[in-house]
C-alpha cells in the first residue's frame, strides 16, 4: 500500500512537515518514491502565484528544448528555481540534471481571452511538453498552472528531501499533498507517481482500482486532451473529479455519488432518489471498485477525504481551526498536528465525505443519505 498525507493551513508551511509524517508511516510504504503537490504558495513563489508555474525534471538538452518551445509561444520567464543537486545521489534514484520550478508571464495575445480558454491553453501546453519529453526522455512535466508546484522522484522521501535541500529552498505552501509510493502493480515511472493533477484538481489514492479499464475508456471517449497518461490506475480519480467539476458543473457531493453510488434499493428510500438514480445511470462507467481511499483538493482549495464502499483502506482527518490534515494513519496525523483535540478526529466510512473548505475553520462531514443539491 501507499501512504498519504495532506494538510491545509492558514499560514504557509514547509513540505518537510508532510515528509516527516510520511516517515512516521514508513512501515506502510517501501520508499520507492515520493510525490508532492503544493498550492496556495508562500515563500519565494508567493509574489508570482497569479502566473503559470511549470514543474518538472529536465536534462540539459531538455532545458534547451523547453526554452525554445516556450519562447516560440510567447511565454516569457519571470522567476525560477532550478535545483541542480551537488550531493551524492540517493540509492535507487536516477541522476538528473535539473529539477525545475519556473514561473512565466502569459503571452501578450492572451490578455482578453476568457478564463475557460486560458485553462485549456495552459493544459495543452503541459500535455504537449510532456509528449515532447517522452520522445527522447529529456523532460518530465508534472504541472503547468498558476499557484501550483509539483515534485516527483524515485527514492525514499526524506532522502530525496535531503538530496534536493528542500528544507532550505524557501518553498512553502498552505495546501499540500504528499504520497510515499509503494511500487506494487507497475514498473517505476514518475508519471505513475501520485498525486495527479489537471486544471486545479489534484488527488492521490491508497488502494487498487479494479474498475480502471472501463473508467479510462469512458474518460478517453470524452475527447478532452487532458485525459491522457493512465500509467496508474489511480489517475482516473483525478479525472473523474475534473469531469464532475468542469463538465457536469457539480461539487464534491456529486463526486461521491458518482464514484460510489447507492444501491438501487437504497435509492428507492432516498429523499432525492430519482435524481440520484439518473446520475448513477448516466455516469455508470465511472463507478469505482476498490478498495480505495482518496484524498485531494478541488480548484477552490477544499481538502477532502473519501472512501469507497468497501472501506478497506485506512484514512483519518483531524486538526484545529487554522490547520487540518488527512492521513493514512493516526501516527501521520499525530506527527503533522500533535496539539489538536483528538476527540474531534474523524474516520470516514462508506457513505461519508469529509472535507475542510478554504476558510480552514472546521471539518465538515456529509453523508450520502443527506439531501443532494446542485451548486448555485
Amino acid at each position: 500500500m501507499c501512504r498519504l498525507i495532506s494538510i491545509t493551513s492558514e499560514n504557509p508551511i514547509s513540505p518537510m512537515i508532510l515528509l516527516h509524517s510520511l516517515d512516521m508511516m514508513k512501515e506502510g510504504h517501501d520508499g520507492s518514491g515520493v510525490g508532492l503537490y503544493l498550492t496556495d504558495l508562500g515563500g519565494e513563489f508567493e509574489p508570482y502565484k497569479e502566473f503559470p508555474i511549470l514543474s518538472g525534471i529536465f536534462s540539459n538538452a531538455g532545458m534547451k528544448k523547453l526554452d525554445d518551445y516556450m519562447l516560440a509561444r510567447g511565454y516569457r520567464p519571470k522567476f525560477e528555481r532550478a535545483i541542480r543537486p551537488s550531493k551524492p545521489v540517493p540509492a535507487g534514484t536516477p541522476k538528473r540534471d535539473v529539477y525545475l520550478i519556473s514561473c512565466y508571464e502569459y503571452p501578450d495575445d492572451w490578455k482578453y481571452l476568457p478564463k475557460a480558454e486560458i485553462r485549456l491553453r495552459l493544459m495543452l501546453t503541459r500535455v504537449q511538453l510532456r509528449q515532447l519529453g517522452i520522445e527522447d526522455g529529456s523532460m518530465m512535466v508534472f504541472s503547468f498552472w498558476p499557484d501550483v508546484i509539483m515534485l516527483k522522484e524515485v527514492g525514499d522521501p526524506l532522502a530525496i528531501a535531503d538530496y534536493l535541500d528542500l528544507a532550505d529552498k524557501n518553498i512553502y505552501a498552505r495546501s499540500m499533498l504528499a504520497q510515499g509510493r509503494q511500487n506494487t502493480n507497475y514498473a517505476i515511472t514518475l508519471y505513475a507517481c501520485h498525486p495527479f493533477f489537471v486544471q486545479g484538481v489534484a488527488t492521490m489514492t491508497n488502494g487498487e482500482n479494479t474498475a480502471f479499464v472501463p473508467i479510462r475508456e469512458f474518460l478517453m471517449s470524452r475527447n478532452f486532451p487532458g485525459y491522457v497518461g493512465y500509467q496508474s490506475d489511480s489517475e482516473v480519480f483525478t479525472h473523474i473529479l475534473h469531469y464532475t467539476h468542469y463538465t457536469l458543473g457539480m461539487g464534491l457531493e456529486a463526486y461521491k455519488h458518482i464514484i460510489t453510488p447507492l444501491k438501487d434499493e437504497e435509492l428507492s428510500r432516498h429523499p432525492d432518489g430519482a435524481r440520484l438514480r439518473l446520475l448513477k445511470h448516466t455516469c455508470r462507467p465511472l463507478i469505482i471498485d476498490g478498495p480505495n481511499c482518496v484524498i485531494g483538493f478541488t480548484p477552490d482549495r477544499s481538502m477532502f477525504l473519501v472512501q469507497d464502499s468497501k472501506k478497506l483502506r485506512p484514512g483519518i482527518i483531524g486538526g484545529k481551526p487554522g490547520i487540518y490534515c488527512c492521513s493514512s494513519e493516526l501516527c501521520g496525523l499525530d506527527a503533522a498536528i500533535p496539539d489538536r483535540d483528538r476527540d474531534k478526529d474523524f474516520q470516514p466510512m462508506k457513505y461519508d465525505l469529509a472535507f475542510v473548505d478554504s476558510r480552514r475553520r472546521e471539518i465538515k462531514i456529509w453523508n450520502q443519505w443527506e439531501s443532494f443539491t446542485h451548486p448555485h
